[in-house]
């Protein structure tokens, strides 16, 4: 099934490119099953393994599923993972790439992906890329976009997220851990060019010095435009700081395989009902439901719903959360099921079909 969700509120004029965004393309390797976290000097047992593109790739392959034309710049490595990768977004999901690229002799990064009791442990392994030949930073420009979408560091600002803004994107940004402990929402540089920011509910609180995720995102709606703080399984809370709306909506209750990328996913699926000019509290739902899809299925970028899934959960929707979502009824046609869709498998590819 293919849907624009964007198709109410595009024009002939607009950019040929919905989403730019630019970082880290891991191979994952990711284990499932695990009845606890593995103990030094034993051996353990996953009952599940799946492989597929990680990093940046989990929200490259969550906003190409939901319809966006997706853009990604970034470094691929001269080997059997790299070309594993760039074939499964490029020919699997339909992103562009051409202004990724290429590194001779320059391994994927790896990570593997420990779940188990609804949570997960990763070792990483590999070496930041050399830039590409020539003076010019990477990316050298970001196309004209709808929005970009960025990862905020503590004092490391990046050229390009301002020059998108000043191109007019809107800057959709998410931030890791702090790992010096300072939490300086001054030190995130790139903050003043964003239309939204999505921290978790811990990184909020440590930024903003208060001791609520609702307090914390009125604190930084203060900021930013728009404040949306996520909040595990009671949901997510969110403050327009241009209007003064707030919006909350809760977490819907899964059954949970593996929650990689799922904030990743969260993000594509805000950002989807932002460029669509859905309601706040529409996008809030909808961002939760694509992100509680996802965690049913093995790995961060092939986990990611398009769709034919959102249709499919609709369809089957409990009673009790059909007011919530009643404004998927004009979205998605009836009598849709999931079709075949890539997915993470133990290894990166059989050599004959399956």
């Amino acid at each position: 099934m293919t849907l624009d969700p964007l198709g109410p509120v595009r024009d002939p004029q607009e950019p040929g490119c919905d989403v730019f965004l630019t970082g880290t393309v891991f191979l994952d390797i990711i284990f499932t099953g695990l009845d606890s976290a593995p103990v030094r000097g034993t051996e353990s047992w996953a009952r599940g393994m799946g492989s597929s593109p990680g990093g940046v790739a989990n929200m490259a392959a969550a906003l190409a599923r939901l319809g966006l034309r997706t853009s990604l710049a970034a470094a691929f490595g001269d080997d059997h993972y790299g070309e594993y990768c760039w074939d499964a977004l490029e020919q699997g999901e339909g992103i562009d790439l051409s202004m990724s690229h290429t590194l001779p002799g320059w391994h994927s990064p790896v990570t593997v992906s420990m779940a188990y009791e609804g949570e997960r442990t990763m070792v990483s392994h590999g070496h930041e890329a050399p830039p590409p030949a020539g003076p010019d930073p990477f990316p050298l420009c970001p196309p004209r976009a709808r929005a970009a979408v960025a990862s905020l560091a503590p004092g490391r600002g990046e050229p390009w997220v301002a020059e998108a803004a000043r191109q007019g994107s809107l800057v959709f940004a998410d931030v890791g851990w702090d790992e010096s402990g300072r939490w300086d929402l001054g030190a995130l540089d790139d903050l003043e060019h964003c239309e939204a920011f999505l921290p978790n509910a811990g990184e909020a609180m440590r930024y903003t010095r208060t001791d609520c995720p609702r307090a914390a995102a009125r604190a930084l709606a203060e900021k930013v435009p728009l404040a949306v703080v996520t909040m595990g399984a009671e949901g997510s809370y969110a403050v327009d700081g241009r209007t003064g709306e707030t919006a909350e909506v809760p977490a819907i209750v899964v059954d949970a395989l593996d929650p990689t990328g799922a904030g990743d996913v969260y993000v594509a699926g805000f950002v989807t009902g932002t460029l669509a000019e859905w309601p706040l509290v529409d996008r809030l739902a909808f961002a939760g439901l694509t992100a509680a899809l996802s965690v049913q299925e093995f790995g961060g970028s092939l986990s990611a719903p398009g769709w034919p899934e959102v249709a499919h959960w609709w369809q089957t929707a409990p009673a009790e959360l059909r007011g919530r979502y009643a404004f998927l009824e004009e979205l998605v046609p009836s009598g849709t099921t999931p079709g075949p869709r890539r997915r993470a498998v133990p290894t990166i590819g059989f050599r004959h079909p399956v």
